[in-house]
């Protein structure tokens, strides 16, 4: 039993060594594969969410109690219509290789407007009585 486990841990150890020289190895301005784009989108999209959340949270920070829930709300909702609007926009390629290329395209697209819109409210002019009543 032992070395079967020893076996299985060795086997999984080798998988993320490869899996992490292979994401080194990623050349997306001169992708040429399907399954290099797919990756190469699904960077971008990583990237794209971490920004958002970096500014999500600073917002959040500079909001008051009620100004944090409404935001919460708001960015849940957002959430929730983001993933739906893909998920509608992207149908089409269900079934092919590009669909993940296309739904994290999709997904990088919607929240780099979103991290957008957010940061907006971290400038706010005094007296702009539109920029979220924080």
């Amino acid at each position: 039993m032992t070395v079967r486990w020893n076996l299985v841990g060795i086997i999984l150890s080798l998988s993320v060594a490869s899996s992490a020289a292979y994401a080194q190895k990623l050349d997306c301005k001169n992708a040429s594969d399907q399954s290099t784009l797919n990756q190469c989108a699904d960077k971008d999209f990583k990237a794209s969410d971490a920004k958002l959340n970096e500014v999500y949270r600073a917002l959040s920070a500079k909001t008051s109690q009620k100004g944090k829930t409404n935001l919460q709300n708001a960015q849940r909702a957002w959430l929730a219509y983001r993933d739906a609007q893909c998920r509608f926009e992207t149908m089409s390629t269900i079934d092919g290789s590009i669909h993940s290329m296309v739904y994290a395209s999709c997904m990088d697209k919607l929240t780099q407007a979103q991290t957008k819109l957010l940061g907006a409210q971290l400038h706010c002019e005094e007296g702009d009585l539109s920029c979220g009543g924080q």
